[in-house]
């Protein structure tokens, strides 16, 4: 993948032409999207623009087909990568790709075109038990149609954020191995939100709550999260443990509700005690 990137970098029209063809193919955008952002964060905004555009055009065409996720990931991505540029903090970018999808759920592009009548449809045919469900919700006074558009732009809202996040780490550590060999590793072994950076997440949920902006609570703490697996991954580096350990801490992190709770917490923890700090000084 290094070579990859090493020849997307030779220059814009590479880049431009890489990124335009990734976006393109159907399951390939994270390709095209991790070009942009390495442009971004190498070049900054306004030299990047032409791969962002050729990025965007086919990611468009595909928006009109009914797949928004490109073209919301690439937006998603751009604007984390110029945060992270200027600012130099992983913090501040999660926050403003947190704001910015919570306001893409909020806008509803996330919603299936045809809505979602067709979905329930399905559901109550291929579950007893689901029918009976929405039926019960139905007879209770809920608009089982506004309730399904609620779930499925919250869900997909989420999903985009995490993969957006995960082609920014791709871009990063691309630009990491081209121009500082190393860094992209000590960076996000580093990488703990600052007080002020958790009460922003605070505030943000509260507002949220209080507005009734449910996406822009629920979204708001991805930035804690992926604090608290910067610190798993930490920690883990600072004892020089086998790289089975993260396998199995992922298997539980995607399997299990309660890992997710703990790994929160722990950047939570994080953001006051500095325990990679701490252990560094044990060691």
């Amino acid at each position: 993948m290094l070579a990859l990137a090493r020849w997307f970098m030779k220059g814009t029209p590479y880049a431009a032409g890489g990124a335009a063809l990734a976006t393109l193919v159907p399951w390939l955008f994270w390709l095209g999207v991790a070009i942009a952002g390495l442009v971004t964060l190498r070049k900054g905004f306004a030299p990047a623009l032409p791969v962002i555009i050729a990025a965007a055009v086919p990611s468009g065409w595909w928006w009109i087909q009914g797949d928004v996720i490109p073209l919301a990931s690439l937006l998603l991505v751009t604007l984390m990568a110029v945060v992270l540029r200027e600012r130099m903090r992983w913090g501040l970018a999660l926050i403003a790709g947190a704001v910015a999808a919570s306001a893409m759920v909020q806008l509803g592009i996330f919603i299936p075109p045809q809505g979602t009548e067709l979905m329930l449809e399905q559901l109550r045919q291929g579950s007893e038990e689901v029918d009976g469900m929405l039926t019960e919700l139905t007879n209770q006074g809920y608009d089982t149609q506004t309730l399904a558009s609620l779930v499925v732009g919250n869900v997909t809202g989420l999903v985009v954020l995490l993969a957006s996040i995960a082609c920014l780490a791709l871009a990063r550590s691309w630009q990491a191995g081209l121009y500082n060999p190393g860094g992209f590793r000590t960076e996000f072994h580093a990488f703990r939100l600052t007080p002020k950076e958790l009460l922003t997440l605070f505030a943000i949920g509260i507002a949220g709550m209080l507005l009734g902006v449910y996406a822009l609570a629920m979204l708001c703490w991805i930035p804690l999260l992926i604090a608290g697996i910067a610190l798993v991954h930490g920690v883990i580096g600072l004892k020089g443990m086998n790289g089975l350990w993260l396998v199995a801490f992922y298997i539980l992190l995607i399997t299990t509700w309660p890992t997710i709770l703990i790994v929160l917490l722990l950047g939570l923890m994080d953001t006051f005690a500095n325990v990679r700090a701490r252990l560094a000084r044990s060691n």
